[in-house]
């Protein structure tokens, strides 16, 4: 499925700045939509003349319309079109009755004009099953009321609001969470049921109809707890801004959306939702992300002390394969390390690998090369890897490099070459190729792959990953040396 703006660039002539304005409204009709309790389908203009859905959205506080989503649909040249092109050509919304599918339904259609700076940009259709003929609640006239003035704003340019925060916290609040409605003062003329339960929460036990909402607010206000800025803002719904007050042991997020005509403020809705406790799930989890962060800092600390005394060790036994085994086992500590150093400085269980790789061959390119001119090269990207992956890859690749570079290159120096190459095994499921090649004389034939003390420690790796990680050892032409793992599932 097309995104709203491939759809727009590839089926219409829509300036880049009109594109952002419909992404602005298709970002915030959610709103709309609930309070109509009706289908809302966005229709622009095509290249071919017509009338093209790109943008549909079903209530979720009543019954919907349409089952299938109406993106891609072109308006027939019949009655639609028709009615699409007089609410552009009048600027004007244009409201009908027609009889639905059901022998029992009926349908009531709107077709508004979506201005932007003087031009329409699109029509905006509003679809709503009238599926009774009860007589309403004050629920549903506010709400309808508020949905109304809201569209009239969508006609004269005026809503969606550019000037909105973005990048809102989890748990923004939404129609069905709470809604107030306030007059030109701030003053409530109206509250849901679910918004005077989040002002009880707060600790307001008073009448909420006919009080001030910034009274309420400030009233139960925490002593010496820091007040969002935006605050007075919203609580006088004079700006589209949201906030979050504590108070009362919980936490309400609240969200204001000015109402507006000829650019006259007339009142406002102000949407409020209990998130206390997704505020304390949030704290809980930093307090566990910082845990394992520091846990990670802790052992690469450890390892790297490891690694140091290792170090002074091997200058205190004379040239031989003892100094070359302990210099070996400081390069496998210092290549564990190196992962829970990443570790350490991100907030989840994964790592970009790369930086790792990177420094890993530079360390086994000191330890192994004995002065000889080594060279590396990387081709591809490893990406990110599940830290368990991470830590065994890390040594695979280690031993895999210095096999390369001992046996391969045979202490003649050269080049050790990694090619990573993401694809999918034969079942389509992602997984990551590695490669280890050299340009040497070949390998030792006194020491063939599998021999060695490196091989031993990959295969134990593997064996301990339990086929998430799998390797083989080549040596293709006869000459050069060549090692590949697959790693799976990619993360």
């Amino acid at each position: 499925m097309a995104t709203l703006s491939e759809l727009l660039r590839a089926r219409t002539e829509l300036s880049d700045p009109d594109i952002e304005w419909l992404h602005l409204l298709v970002g915030d009709w959610q709103l709309i939509a609930d309070l109509s309790f009706a289908d809302l389908v966005l229709w622009v203009r095509s290249v071919d003349d017509q009338w093209e859905a790109v943008a549909h959205v079903r209530p979720t506080t009543g019954q919907l319309v349409f089952v299938e989503d109406q993106v891609g649909r072109v308006a027939d040249l019949g009655r639609t079109a028709t009615l699409l092109s007089e609410a552009a050509a009048d600027r004007r919304n244009v409201r009908v009755r027609q009889a639905a599918a059901g022998p029992e339904e009926t349908i009531r259609e709107e077709f508004i004009p979506v201005i932007r700076e003087d031009h329409v940009v699109a029509v905006m259709t509003r679809h709503t099953n009238l599926w009774t003929t009860r007589t309403p609640s004050r629920l549903e006239i506010t709400y309808l009321a508020t949905a109304d003035a809201l569209c009239r704003m969508v006609t004269g340019g005026e809503f969606p609001h550019p000037g909105a925060p973005t990048g809102v916290r989890r748990g923004a609040p939404r129609v069905g969470d709470g809604v107030i409605r306030l007059d030109v003062d701030g003053v409530v003329t109206y509250a849901s049921p679910n918004a005077v339960s989040a002002l009880h929460r707060l600790g307001h036990l008073g009448e909420v109809v006919g009080a001030s909402l910034a009274q309420v607010v400030t009233d139960n206000l925490r002593e010496n707890y820091p007040v969002d800025e935006g605050l007075p803002l919203v609580v006088t719904g004079r700006q589209p801004w949201r906030t979050e007050v504590v108070a009362g042991g919980t936490t309400v997020s609240m969200r204001a959306i000015p109402l507006t005509e000829s650019g006259q403020r007339f009142g406002a809705i102000v949407l409020l939702r209990d998130v206390g406790e997704l505020r304390r799930r949030e704290r809980e989890l930093m307090t566990k992300d910082a845990t394992i962060r520091e846990i990670h800092h802790r052992v690469k600390n450890n390892l790297q002390s490891v690694a140091a005394l290792l170090r002074l060790q091997a200058r205190r036994v004379p040239a031989g394969e003892a100094r070359a085994a302990l210099e070996e086992a400081e390069r496998r500590v210092g290549t564990i390390a190196m992962v829970h150093d990443q570790l350490s400085q991100g907030f989840d269980e994964t790592v970009d690998f790369d930086p790792i790789a990177e420094r890993g061959l530079r360390a086994v390119v000191e330890v192994a090369a004995n002065g000889a001119a080594v060279r590396t090269d990387m081709e591809g990207s490893f990406g990110s890897l599940r830290a368990e992956d991470a830590t065994s890859m890390a040594m695979i690749l280690s031993e895999l490099v210095q096999n390369a570079i001992e046996h391969g290159l045979g202490g003649a120096g050269g080049l050790v070459r990694v090619r990573v190459q993401r694809t999918a095994d034969d079942r389509g499921q992602p997984m990551i190729v590695v490669a280890v090649e050299d340009d040497g004389r070949g390998i030792d034939p006194s020491r063939p792959p599998g021999s060695g003390l490196g091989t031993q420690i990959v295969q134990s790796l593997v064996a301990d990953l339990q086929g998430r990680i799998s390797w083989e050892p080549v040596v293709p032409h006869g000459t050069r040396a060549r090692f590949t793992a697959s790693l799976r599932p990619l993360t």
